[in-house]
């Protein structure tokens, strides 16, 4: 009963959530994208998926239709739904829905299955891989450059491996630039609804000003909209994270850890479109600017007297002469 209530409930969701080009020819290849907590509009990591995915629709006429989870249950029953209604390529945007993929690609053999932030090992997935430790690195030193109080603070969404990543990277970033900084260091939570309380981000980000921090780094979903407003509201650096973010705040946010998820669900899309659709893990970082920072003219004046460093340890971390530490491999 529980599974078919999931089914009903996914199936009205579809219906719910088409969203194709009306230039786009009809009949075009079907994509079912499948999104994570926060929804395609926590303007980070879920934005970053959407837009690779209207890329396409609007690129090379596929016919797109997404689902917001919001409920981890409810991964396994959409990704289920598009296999059985004969799409080619699913989607699943985040490392929550790992499991979900394990379970659903083997009983659907000729359903290809994308993943991004997870590895499943199977013969038709493809799982989308960042090094995501490469840009908080970045970001870190750059902090540890722009701060004037030598206290810079981190607010992670879930407190998960993943997150606890850019954390590590980004303190050795910021030591490597600044020795005398101090680092604060919160978590919303510790399960899937951390992604999206924008309340308790900006909570954690007030205290963390309030305690001298003049630059925090977020990587918290929806939930690091609410230190944007923190940033505004004490006059103080917040730096984004997934997406360009930059223009959130204008002149508060200092830049922008960009993973090009959008790229790579672009690329994923485009290789089933040309059959040369390869499964497997692909990892994208600094090298193949899958990882970079965001430079517009909402943060161009912040960063100029970094950027030929940040630049330059840029270069150093693709060459290997910075080596990055890395949580996973620890």
């Amino acid at each position: 009963m529980k599974r078919l209530w999931f089914g009903l409930c996914v199936l009205g969701l579809l219906a719910a959530c088409t969203r194709h080009d009306e230039s786009a020819p009809s009949g075009g290849l079907k994509v079912g994208l499948v999104l994570d907590k926060g929804g395609k509009d926590d303007k980070s990591f879920n934005t970053a998926a959407f837009r690779g995915a209207t890329q396409a629709v609007k690129e090379l006429g596929i016919d797109l239709k997404e689902v917001e989870s919001s409920d981890d249950a409810a991964f396994e029953p959409a990704l289920r739904t598009f296999a059985e209604r004969g799409y080619p390529l699913v989607i699943a945007i985040g490392f929550a829905q790992v499991d979900a993929v394990k379970k659903t690609a083997p009983q659907f053999p000729k359903t290809h299955f994308a993943i991004v932030d997870g590895v499943v090992d199977a013969p038709n997935v493809a799982s989308l891989m960042f090094a995501e430790h490469e840009g908080a690195y970045l970001m870190g030193y750059f902090a540890g450059l722009l701060t004037k109080t030598n206290k810079i603070g981190f607010i992670g969404g879930m407190d998960i491996a993943l997150i606890r990543r850019f954390q590590m990277a980004y303190e050795a970033g910021a030591k490597a630039a600044n020795p005398k900084v101090a680092i604060d260091v919160n978590y919303v939570g510790v399960n899937s609804t951390a992604w999206a309380n924008p309340t308790r981000g900006k909570e954690l980000a007030l205290s963390q000003y309030g305690h001298g921090d003049d630059v925090i780094f977020h990587a918290a979903g929806a939930s690091g909209l609410g230190v944007f407003d923190a940033a505004e509201e004490k006059q103080a650096y917040v730096i984004g994270c997934d997406s360009n973010q930059n223009a959130l705040k204008p002149g508060r946010v200092a830049s922008s850890m960009l993973k090009r998820v959008d790229t790579a669900v672009f690329d994923v899309i485009k290789a089933e479109k040309e059959g040369h659709f390869a499964p497997g893990k692909h990892d994208f970082g600094l090298k193949d600017s899958g990882i970079d920072y965001a430079v517009d003219s909402n943060n161009e004046t912040i960063i100029a007297p970094y950027k030929a460093k940040l630049d330059e340890v840029k270069a150093k971390i693709i060459a290997g002469t910075i080596q990055v530490p890395d949580y996973y491999k620890k």
